[in-house]
C-alpha cells in the first residue's frame, strides 16, 4: 500500500488496550474489529464497557432500547451510575496521592492537584451546593477560565446529579444569559478574571450582566483567581473559598440512571439560536471512555494536554477520559503562543506530556512563528498526538507530524461533534496511517458515505451518515426536539445526517473535506472550501486561508479566497496571480479563485475553527451575520470587507 506515512510497531500493539479487546474476543485484524463493532453494536458496547471497568451501582438490565425510535434510543437500560463515581471514587483510596491535574497559567504559575485533593474539593463543594438546595436533576452554569476550580465545580455538579452547563469563558453577557435561561440555571460558577496575551480579561462583570437577565437564577459562587476588584451584589454573590471553608470533605455520590441527563454542551447555530446538545452519564461514560481508553490508548502513566477551553465539547471529554482511567490531565489557561510562540512545547517538555491534542488551524498559527521554536525542545516523551476541529492540509499535518512527533508517532486524527460528545472517525493505533486521514470509523460507530440519493458510494465525496444509534448520541436538543429532527434524522428514515463531506480511498482509507453547508458549487462542480484552503496554503507565503463562494450570474458562484500571509511577505498583484494559478494547477480552471483578498486574520472560535459563515455574509455585505458569540477575535469581522 503506497502513501503510508507511519506503521505501529509489534511491540505498540501488543501493548495497546485495544490489542487486549482483540485478544480477548478472538479478532485477528483492524478490519475485523471494525466490522464486528459496527454489525453488532450491542455485543461491542456491552463487551467494550466491561473490557474497560465502567462501573456501576447496579448493572444494566438491556444494552440498547429502540422503542420510542432510533433517534430516542435509551442505552444501558436499568442500569445505576456516576461521571463522578467512575472518575474519583472508586480511584481513593489507591491513588489518594497520585496527581489528578496540573494547571498552568500564561504567566508560568503552576497548581497541582491530586487524586485525593480533587475529591475532597469535589466534595466541600457539592455539599455547599447541597445546602443551598440545589437536588438532583437542576441545572447550573460554569462561566470560568481553565483554572483547578472549573474541573472542581464541573465533578461537584455531576456527583449531585445536577445538570451541569459548561460555558465558553470569552463570551459576553449575552450568550451566556441565553444558554442559562434556555437551561433555567439556578447557579452559575464564575471567577473575578482570566488571563490571556498578557492582558486581564474581566469575567464577573459579564456574569452580573448575564445574571440581571436571568430570573431563575438566584446565586453566583465567584473563584478569586487573580484578585481583581470586582462589583458585588451581597445578596446574590459568595466567595467560592468562603463558600466551601466550612464544608465537610465526605460527600455521597448520586446514584444516577445511565440516561440521567449529566450535561447541557451548547453549539451556535447560524440562527442565532444556540443548540442545547444533551447528554447522559452512561453516553459519556461509554463514549469517551471507549475513545480515550482503545482510540487514545490511555494508560494510568499518561499525562494528557488537549488545548481546549471548558465551553467546547473537548473539554469535559479530556475531563472525563483521562480521570476515568486514572491519568493526569494538563489544563492551560492562555494563549498557546504567548508569552512566547514555544510555549506549547516548552510545558510539553518540562510537564512530560505524553499524549497531546491540538487543532489544525492552531498547528498553522504556530508553523508561522518557524521551526526553531519547535526545535529547541526535547518532545521524546510524546507518544501519541491527537488532532480534531476541521480538516488537515497536508503541510501543516507534514510539520505537526515530523516536528512535534519526530516522524515517530501517530496522530490520532478524530472528528465527530458536541452532539455526539465524541467521535464519528477515529484511527486506532494499532493501524497504519496517511497523512491527514481519519482512518476509518469509530469502535461500536456504524457510519457511511451517501450520495444525495442515499446510496452507499465508495472513492467519491458524499454525505458522512451514521445508520445505528451510539450510546453518546444527544437525546434531543433541550427544550427543542422538533429541531433535533429535522435536523440530524430528516434527510432519511433513522439515518443521522451529520453535515460533513467524507471521502474513502480506494485503500479504505477515509477523510474529511469540511462541512457540506460550506459548499461552494462552480458551474455545476461541488467542492468543498478545505481543497481549496490546501492548495492556497501550499504556496510558500500563505500561512492560513479561507474559501467561500460567493453568487455569479452565469457560474452560480465564484470562488474567494482570504488569506494570511506568513512573517516576511507582502500583499502584491503578483503574489495575488501566483495564488490564482496556485488553485487552477491543483484543482483545475473551473475554481480559479475570482478573488484573492488579503487579511491579517480570519474569525475563529476559541477552539480554532475558522467561522467561514461569518466570513461569507461579512462579504456579502450582510448586515445579520448570525450568531457571532463563538468568535474568539471579533474584531477581525470588519477587516473582511475592505480587505485588500
Amino acid at each position: 500500500m503506497k502513501d503510508l506515512i507511519w506503521q505501529p510497531t509489534d511491540e505498540f500493539i501488543r501493548s495497546s488496550n485495544v490489542w487486549r479487546f482483540m485478544q480477548r474476543h478472538g479478532l485477528k485484524t483492524y478490519e475485523e474489529l471494525i466490522a464486528r463493532s459496527t454489525d453488532d453494536i450491542e455485543w461491542f458496547w456491552d463487551a467494550a464497557l466491561k473490557d474497560l471497568g465502567i462501573a456501576w451501582y447496579r448493572l444494566y438490565e438491556k444494552v440498547l432500547d429502540t422503542s420510542a425510535g432510533v433517534p430516542w434510543a435509551r442505552w444501558f437500560v436499568g442500569g445505576k451510575t456516576n461521571i463522578v463515581y467512575n472518575c474519583l471514587d472508586r480511584h481513593l483510596p489507591t491513588l489518594s496521592e497520585k496527581t489528578a491535574l496540573i494547571w498552568e497559567g500564561e504567566d508560568g504559575a503552576v497548581r497541582r492537584m491530586s487524586y485525593g485533593e480533587l475529591h475532597r474539593e469535589v466534595c466541600r463543594l457539592a455539599n455547599a451546593l447541597r445546602d443551598l438546595g440545589l437536588r438532583k436533576g437542576g441545572t447550573i452554569g460554569l462561566y470560568m477560565p481553565m483554572c483547578p476550580e472549573i474541573v472542581v465545580a464541573f465533578y461537584a455538579g455531576l456527583k449531585l446529579g445536577l445538570i451541569v452547563i459548561p460555558v465558553f469563558s470569552g463570551f459576553a453577557s449575552a450568550p451566556v444569559a441565553s444558554r442559562l435561561a434556555n437551561a433555567e440555571a439556578k447557579l452559575l460558577i464564575t471567577a473575578d478574571a482570566s488571563l490571556r496575551r498578557g492582558k486581564i480579561h474581566p469575567i464577573k462583570p459579564e456574569a452580573d450582566a448575564a445574571a440581571d437577565l436571568l430570573p431563575t437564577l438566584k446565586h453566583l459562587v465567584v473563584v478569586k483567581h487573580l484578585g481583581t476588584d470586582i462589583p458585588w451584589n451581597p445578596d446574590r454573590d459568595l466567595w467560592y473559598h468562603e463558600f466551601i471553608a466550612a464544608q465537610s470533605e465526605t460527600c455521597t455520590t448520586e446514584r444516577m440512571d445511565s440516561e440521567d441527563y449529566a450535561m447541557i454542551l451548547y453549539t451556535s447555530g447560524t440562527t442565532g439560536k444556540p443548540k442545547g446538545s444533551v447528554h447522559t452519564h452512561g453516553g459519556c461514560l461509554a463514549q469517551i471512555g471507549k475513545e480515550l481508553g482503545y482510540h487514545f490508548d490511555l494508560k494510568p502513566e499518561d499525562r494528557f494536554l488537549w488545548l481546549t477551553d471548558i465551553g467546547w465539547m473537548m473539554g469535559p471529554w479530556m475531563i472525563i477520559g483521562v480521570h476515568l482511567f486514572g491519568g493526569t490531565i494538563l489544563i492551560l489557561e492562555g494563549a498557546p503562543d504567548h508569552p512566547q510562540p514555544d510555549r506549547l512545547w516548552e510545558i510539553i517538555e518540562r510537564h512530560r506530556v505524553t499524549i497531546f491534542g491540538i487543532s489544525p488551524t492552531a498547528v498553522r498559527m504556530l508553523m508561522r512563528a518557524g521551526d526553531a521554536w519547535v526545535e529547541r525542545h526535547d518532545l521524546s516523551s510524546l507518544r501519541l498526538m491527537g488532532s480534531t476541529g476541521e480538516p488537515w492540509d497536508a503541510e501543516s499535518y507534514s510539520w505537526f507530524f515530523h516536528k512535534a512527533g519526530g516522524g515517530r508517532i501517530p496522530i490520532i486524527n478524530i472528528s465527530g461533534g458536541t452532539e455526539i460528545v465524541g467521535c464519528f472517525l477515529a484511527p486506532l493505533p494499532i493501524t497504519p496511517l496517511k497523512a491527514c486521514t481519519l482512518r476509518g470509523p469509530g469502535l461500536g460507530m456504524d457510519v457511511d458515505v451517501f450520495d444525495d440519493d442515499g446510496r452507499p458510494v465508495r472513492g467519491q465525496r458524499g454525505h458522512l451518515v451514521c445508520k445505528k444509534p451510539a450510546p453518546s448520541m444527544t437525546r434531543g436538543f433541550w427544550k427543542d426536539p422538533g429541531r433535533y429532527l429535522e435536523t440530524y434524522w430528516s434527510r432519511w428514515p433513522d439515518i443521522w445526517f451529520h453535515g460533513d463531506w467524507a471521502f474513502i480511498d480506494p485503500d479504505g482509507y477515509w477523510f474529511l473535506e469540511g462541512r457540506s453547508d460550506d459548499t461552494i458549487k462552480v458551474a455545476g462542480r461541488r467542492t468543498g472550501p478545505a481543497e481549496i484552503e490546501e492548495a492556497l496554503i501550499a504556496h510558500p507565503a500563505v500561512s492560513e486561508a479561507a474559501a467561500i463562494g460567493a453568487p455569479d450570474p452565469i457560474k452560480g458562484e465564484e470562488v474567494v479566497g482570504f488569506v494570511v500571509l506568513k512573517p516576511g511577505y507582502t500583499y502584491n498583484e503578483t503574489l495575488r496571480e501566483e495564488l490564482k494559478a496556485q488553485v487552477v494547477r491543483a484543482l483545475g480552471k473551473t475554481l480559479r479563485p475570482k478573488e484573492i483578498r488579503f487579511v491579517s486574520d480570519l474569525p475563529k472560535t476559541r477552539s480554532a475553527k475558522i467561522v467561514r459563515r461569518i466570513i461569507r455574509a461579512k462579504y456579502l455585505g450582510q448586515t445579520d451575520l448570525g450568531d457571532l458569540s463563538s468568535v474568539e477575535n471579533p474584531q477581525v469581522i470588519d477587516e473582511i470587507a475592505r480587505a485588500r
